[in-house]
């Protein structure tokens, strides 16, 4: 039998976004700003109701393609409030826009996002090496260091708890508890 971190073996998505994702380290910067967005809309939400939603997002926000999303307009955003298959949050919707903004801004000046955004762990995976998942905290000085810097240059919904949370989906962390099978395959990536 499979062992796998506890939170992923009661529905089938999450067990699915475990096995081939979570935790693994990405350096594409579509698929971190798809995160940094994802993160965000699940602000008082749970991840499986945002994994859920995923695809009807990436419809919605043309593929989390930053530069179109930063050219939105305020039509864009009324179609965006009728869409159910989002969260319908104007708040978290005019953060995406903002967001993308910024993003854009901070490629410029970076060279790539991945590049700004991987420094917070000096370029490589945290391996934490926990045992039970109690032991996982839900931020970390590095997640506030993020967090205050993202703000900082104007990134919206992306409070501590929600870097803690990007860090772990796009592997700037290895999460996975010690006796998990990705344990060793996210470190062997990394």
């Amino acid at each position: 039998m499979v062992k796998r971190c506890a939170w992923a073996t009661h529905d089938p998505q999450m067990t699915e976004y475990h096995d081939k994702e979570w935790g693994t380290p990405i350096h594409d910067d579509q698929l971190l700003f798809e995160f940094l967005i994802l993160e965000g809309a699940q602000a008082g939400l749970s991840w499986s109701t945002i994994l859920r939603k995923r695809e009807n997002f990436r419809r919605a926000f043309d593929s989390f393609d930053y530069n179109k999303i930063a050219k939105y307009s305020e039509q864009k955003i009324e179609e965006l409030m009728n869409n159910e298959g989002i969260i319908r949050n104007r708040l978290k919707i005019e953060a995406v826009i903002a967001n993308a903004k910024v993003f854009l801004q901070v490629q410029k000046e970076f060279g790539s996002f991945d590049k700004y955004i991987w420094k917070f762990v000096n370029y490589k995976t945290l391996d934490n090496k926990f045992k039970e998942p109690s032991e996982l905290p839900s931020k970390t000085n590095q997640s506030e260091q993020m967090s205050k810097d993202l703000k900082k240059r104007g990134f919206k919904f992306i409070g501590p708890t929600i870097c803690y949370a990007f860090m772990q989906a796009v592997g700037m962390v290895n999460d996975h508890v010690k006796d998990c099978f990705r344990y060793d395959e996210i470190n062997k990536i990394a």
